[in-house]
C-alpha cells in the first residue's frame, strides 16, 4: 500500500489524483490533504479518504470544515496556511507527496517534503521555474526522486526511461497552442478574459488556462525541463500539436525520435507517477489509433506570443531571470483576468521586468534569496501595470 499526501486537493488535478485513488484503493492511501478555501468541497474529500491530517489556507476555511464535519468525523489535526501545507508534505506516514498547489505558494512544502525523504510528484512547474537548483540539490543530496506530472514532461519521462541523457539530442515539448493560434495581431488585440478562458482541449485552473493562451505555460515548461531532466535551453524545442494527442517527443543522437501518445487525461499522468515503476491497468477507454485522422504540428510564432521568448530567454540568462519571469506573469495575469490589462500587454510588463532584473537580482543561493526576488518583480510589474489601460 502506498501511502499518498495531495497538495491542492480541491483543484483539477488534485480532484484527478483522488479519482485515481478511488481506481486503485487496494494499492493507493490518502494520509493528507491540503487545499485552499473551498471547505465544501474538502469536507467531503475528509469524509470519503479519512486523512490523517489536512491542511486549509485561512482560519475561515478551518472553522468551515469543522462545522461541516461536525463532531462525527475529524481529522487527527487542521493545520492553517503555510503550515497546513508543511505539514501535509511531511507527514511521517507519506510515502509521496503530490504538489499541485496553485502558483508559488507550495515552493517551501516541496522543498520540505524532499527533505523528509518523500518521493515528490510534481504538477506544479511554479516551484521548478522558480528555485530549480535547489530542488534539485536538495533532490540529489537526499537521494529523493521528483517525478512530473505534468503531461508533457511525464511523455518525456516515459521516453527517456532507461536511457542515459548523454543518448539525446532534443527534447520536444509538443502545445496544443491554445485558443488564439490562428489570430493575427489585430484580433489579439481585442481578446477578453472570457475568450482566453475558452481552451480547446484540456480543462484547467483559470491561471493556467491564461497561461496557455499567452504560451507562458509552455515557457515555464522549457525551464521546468532544463531543471527535471538537464537539457540545456538549445536541447529543447517546442512544437504546435492542436490535437495534443502527442504529448511530447524525444530525439536522439541518431536521429530516432520516440514519442508518448495518449488520450487527453490528467489521470494517466498522474497514475503513471503514482505507480511508478510499476504500470497499473487504466479503467478510461484507450486510444483508438486507428481513428485519430490527422495529426498536425507546426513551430511556435514568437512574434505573436512572444511570451514563450521571454522564457527561452530568461532560461539562458540565469541568475534571477526565470525568477522573475514567472513572478511579474502571476501578476500580468491576475491583472488581466481582473480587467486592469489588456492581452497584448502581459508580455510587455513581463519584459520591462526582465529589462531591471540584473540591477535588483542575482543568481539565488537559498530559498529567502528566491522570495526576495519573487518579491521585486511583482512589486515592479504592479507598478508597470498601474501605468497601462486597461482592457
Amino acid at each position: 500500500m502506498k501511502r499518498i499526501a495531495i497538495l491542492g486537493s480541491t483543484g483539477s488535478i488534485g480532484r484527478s489524483a483522488l479519482a485515481v485513488v478511488d481506481a486503485h484503493a487496494d494499492r493507493l492511501q490518502v494520509t493528507a490533504l491540503a487545499a485552499g478555501e473551498n471547505a465544501a468541497l474538502l469536507a467531503e474529500q475528509v469524509e470519503r479518504y479519512r486523512p490523517a491530517i489536512v491542511g486549509v489556507a485561512t482560519d475561515l476555511a478551518r472553522e468551515e470544515l469543522e462545522r461541516r464535519l461536525g463532531s462525527g468525523r475529524r481529522p487527527l489535526l487542521v493545520a492553517v496556511g503555510p503550515a497546513g501545507l508543511l505539514a501535509a508534505a511531511t507527514h511521517e506516514h507519506a510515502d509521496l507527496v503530490l504538489c499541485a498547489s496553485s502558483g508559488t505558494a507550495g515552493l517551501e512544502a516541496a522543498l520540505a517534503a524532499i527533505d523528509a525523504g518523500k518521493t515528490l510528484a510534481l504538477a506544479n512547474k511554479e516551484v521548478l521555474v522558480m528555485a530549480g537548483a535547489l530542488m534539485v540539490e536538495a533532490a540529489q543530496r537526499r537521494r529523493v526522486t521528483i517525478l512530473p506530472v505534468d503531461s508533457e514532461h511525464n511523455a518525456i519521462h516515459q521516453c527517456l526511461h532507461g536511457r542515459s541523457l548523454d543518448q539525446v539530442r532534443r527534447l520536444i515539448l509538443t502545445a496544443s497552442g491554445g485558443p488564439f493560434r490562428s489570430l493575427d495581431a489585430a484580433a489579439l488585440a481585442r481578446v477578453t478574459p472570457e475568450d482566453a478562458l475558452r481552451h480547446p482541449t484540456w480543462q484547467m485552473g483559470r491561471k493556467i488556462t491564461i497561461d496557455s493562451a499567452t504560451l507562458m505555460n509552455k515557457g515555464l515548461e522549457v525551464i521546468e525541463a532544463h531543471w527535471l531532466f538537464g537539457a540545456a535551453a538549445d536541447a529543447i524545442d517546442v512544437v504546435i500539436h492542436p490535437q495534443s494527442i502527442v504529448h511530447s517527443m524525444v530525439e536522439f543522437s541518431d536521429g530516432s525520435i520516440i514519442a508518448q501518445l495518449g488520450v487527453t487525461d490528467m489521470r494517466l499522468p498522474i497514475q503513471y507517477a503514482f505507480s511508478y515503476p510499476d504500470r497499473w491497468g487504466m479503467t478510461l477507454a484507450p486510444l483508438d489509433v486507428a481513428r485519430l485522422g490527422v495529426l498536425e504540428f507546426g513551430a511556435p510564432d514568437l512574434v505573436r506570443f512572444p511570451c514563450l521568448r521571454l522564457a527561452f530567454e530568461a532560461l539562458k540568462h540565469g541568475r534571477g531571470w526565470p525568477i522573475v519571469l514567472n513572478a511579474a506573469n502571476e501578476v500580468a495575469v491576475d491583472a488581466f483576468l481582473a480587467g486592469r490589462l489588456r492581452f497584448l500587454d502581459i508580455p510587455r510588463v513581463i519584459e520591462a521586468a526582465l529589462s531591471d532584473a540584473d540591477r535588483e537580482t542575482s543568481s539565488p543561493h537559498s530559498l529567502a534569496e528566491v522570495r526576495q526576488a519573487d518579491a521585486w518583480a511583482r512589486t515592479h510589474t504592479a507598478r508597470t501595470v498601474s501605468t497601462l489601460p486597461s482592457s
